[in-house]
């Protein structure tokens, strides 16, 4: 183990500065965590990121392994961490995100919100750092105000298939609320609304990927619900530059990191369909249990708390992620499909259960 004296000005000192010499980002392999770690790294701090592969590959962080400063660490967050020395802040961002994947975890996802986040602010408390939790709009539940500002409370149901996400995420910020009123931790909550980008898989399970995927295979593109649901997109870059901008602040949020720019889930499909140049039709199947008819930000409080704002443009960002996908795709009988989760040879190093 290695040992050392806590330090309750280090991360607060940091802030201060605008930079972190040492971050720890559980989640560190997953779709959002991967961004976060690059951008941290091309910010000169060095990060360690945390990760137990349930729902990321080491493949999908490959292209870090080789920067100075990068170590990456197989790893469950339910299971207590040490001697990975000490931080100025810490990210906790390891749950799984997608509905397919939190319906067949119900029981891990509840514990990474809870026991994990434990272990993630334990930590920051012994290292004197800034804590940063990724919560998700998906406290709000399907909301009775729109849109929604960090004061509504939600409307969640607390005991449907969705509620192991909603209820792990609520908790987790209860938890980091008490551990900065009792123990001082200089924490932020950030919750997030809908976020795409590249490196998302094609078998996440939300709209984003699913219609680019099916898309690109001449697939029919399947629209839950009537489609009339409304969500708002946030490209990726975007988010992680919101958790940079609250990680440096001291504000202790609740804060919306989101587009405010609202859109239905059938227009999005559209909108993807025309994009990828695509015929596919739209093929309408049912809805999810508890699914959310309403979603968008109110992002007041970050324009004025963080100067945050998301710039990248959605025709833009949809062709960014368009174009990845694309790049992964392997004709098969004349038909391009997505390549999905790949098989890796690289190694890891492990300080506990994965």
């Amino acid at each position: 183990m290695t040992a050392f004296t806590p330090d309750p000005e280090a991360g607060r000192d940091a802030r201060r500065t605008g930079s972190f010499q040492r971050a720890l980002v559980t989640g560190g392999a997953g779709f959002v965590g991967s961004h976060l770690c690059e951008q941290l790294l091309d910010a000169g701090t060095s990060v360690v990121a945390l990760d137990n592969f349930v729902t990321s590959e080491p493949d999908d962080i490959a292209g870090l392994v080789d920067r100075p400063g990068f170590a990456l660490v197989r790893h469950d967050v339910t299971e207590s961490f040490s001697g990975l020395g000490r931080f100025d802040v810490v990210f906790h961002l390891a749950s799984a995100a997608s509905p397919p994947d939190y319906l067949r975890l119900p029981i891990e996802t509840l514990r990474a919100g809870s026991l994990g986040t434990d272990h993630a602010l334990e930590l920051a408390q012994r290292c004197g750092a800034r804590f940063v939790l990724a919560s998700t709009s998906e406290v709000y539940g399907d909301p009775g105000v729109h849109p929604q500002p960090e004061g509504y409370w939600g409307h969640v149901n607390p005991v449907g298939p969705r509620s192991v996400y909603d209820e792990a995420k609520r908790y987790a910020e209860a938890l980091t609320m008490a551990y900065r009123r009792e123990r001082g931790v200089d924490s932020g909550i950030a919750r997030i609304f809908n976020t795409y980008g590249p490196r998302m898989r094609a078998d996440d399970g939300r709209m984003v990927p699913t219609f680019i995927a099916q898309a690109l295979a001449g697939a029919p593109l399947t629209v839950a619900g009537t489609g009339e649901q409304t969500r708002s997109l946030c490209y990726v870059e975007d988010t992680v530059r919101g958790l940079l901008a609250l990680a440096r602040s001291g504000h202790p949020g609740p804060v919306n990191i989101g587009n405010p720019r609202e859109l239905s889930v059938r227009s999005l499909a559209e909108e993807i369909r025309a994009a990828a140049g695509s015929r596919s039709a739209l093929e309408y199947i049912d809805g999810a249990i508890d699914d959310p008819q309403r979603r968008c930000p109110d992002i007041s409080l970050a324009r004025h708390a963080l100067g945050w704002r998301p710039m990248v443009e959605r025709s833009e960002g949809l062709r960014r992620t368009i174009d990845w996908f694309a790049e992964r795709t392997t004709p098969v009988d004349g038909s391009p499909r997505p390549v999905t989760k790949r098989q890796t040879g690289l190694a890891v190093n492990s300080t506990g259960s994965a």
